[in-house]
């Protein structure tokens, strides 16, 4: 189980051929790379399932191969199109790349090993990450200049703001502490998938993502995607466009996992200098995991903040997809109370 959704395989991939499996999405989230926390939030894990089954049905219309067969409306029934399930689905058909052992040394990672086990079948140990806005605590901001990406200014301003073109960057995917990677880097770490394609495919996984919230009237801020690599073609694989993956606003308020993060920071901030102090530790001393060093964990959410959670991801979705696949208030309803936590 990966920390918020049932992986299951149905068969097995090989060197030769892609298996068959699903992801079963739950409740579960996670924030800070902790791991699962203690509560769920009630109707997350469906509302991730539809938005990923529309934009992944959306990237197929558009000709970008993906790793989707469809989702399942129920126990033992075949996949079918979103369109045909009147209740939120949880499960999503997918095919299966090989995903080899990733070994390592305390933080140094053999790659080579990794590509040698998994031959030209195998899910890119990357992350590609793309932004179309810089928000104040960006990353980027301490990685590069504004100049850098296309803006004119010589330091980065106190507030968001919009790049003119898109940036796609390059992370770690299975390493204990994600780190962004130079070009060169990231382009031996993908194997044989070839790098710029990669970015090309981000690229285009962002332009209809972002075209599909305008129609919603959300911003999409960033987000980023997974690929395998198979019969010399990538494929867009994992989840792609939701809550959890990706940030969007409406009217200027955070719809995604974003404001759960930003609750965290403000309520159970000596949690989360915790968890920054024990990277920084794990770092100094060569350790892979990190949450070993970690003296704190974090503490139950109430239920009026679970509700508003609740409320905002589902509402959320249903103005996404264009449809009230859920029981949820409306968008604006759930943006006003989100503003409130």
């Amino acid at each position: 189980m990966t920390s918020v959704k049932e992986f299951r395989v149905d068969e097995a991939a090989t060197r030769e051929r892609l298996g068959r499996g699903a992801f079963v999405f739950t409740d579960a989230y996670s924030v800070f790379d902790w791991g699962q926390m203690p509560d769920p939030i009630p109707g997350k894990g469906a509302s991730l399932c539809a938005m990923g089954a529309a934009n992944f049905e959306l990237l197929e219309s558009e000709g970008v191969p993906t790793h989707y067969r469809g989702v399942v409306p129920g126990d033992d029934e075949d996949p079918v199109s979103l369109d045909d399930v009147e209740d939120p689905p949880r499960e999503m058909a997918i095919d299966l790349t090989q995903v080899p052992d990733l070994p390592h040394e305390g933080r140094k990672y053999d790659y080579e090993a990794y590509h040698d086990a998994a031959g030209e079948n195998y899910l890119v140990p990357l992350e590609i990450v793309f932004r179309n806005t810089v928000p104040v605590g960006s990353s980027l901001r301490s990685r590069t200049t504004p100049g850098a990406v296309g803006l004119d200014h010589s330091e980065w301003p106190a507030e968001a703001v919009d790049l003119p073109e898109p940036v796609v960057e390059f992370s770690t995917k299975y390493e204990e502490s994600d780190r962004y990677l130079a070009r060169e880097e990231a382009d031996a770490i993908a194997g044989v998938a070839d790098i710029e394609a990669l970015e090309s495919v981000a690229h285009e996984v962002n332009r209809l993502v972002t075209d599909r919230a305008a129609e919603a009237s959300l911003t999409h801020e960033d987000g980023k995607i997974e690929c395998l690599y198979y019969d010399g073609e990538i494929r867009v694989a994992d989840v792609v466009g939701t809550f959890d993956e990706n940030r969007f606003s409406y009217e200027g308020q955070e719809v995604s996992k974003e404001v759960i993060r930003q609750y965290h920071k403000r309520t159970q901030s000596e949690w989360v200098a915790a968890v920054e102090t024990a990277k920084r530790e794990a770092k100094a001393r060569d350790v892979a995991d990190w949450r070993t060093l970690c003296d704190r964990d974090p503490e139950p959410l109430s239920e009026a903040v679970l509700e508003t959670a609740s409320d905002l991801y589902t509402a959320g979705a249903n103005a996404y997809l264009g449809r009230e696949l859920f029981d949820a208030p409306s968008i604006e309803r759930a943006v006003a109370a989100a503003r409130d936590l």
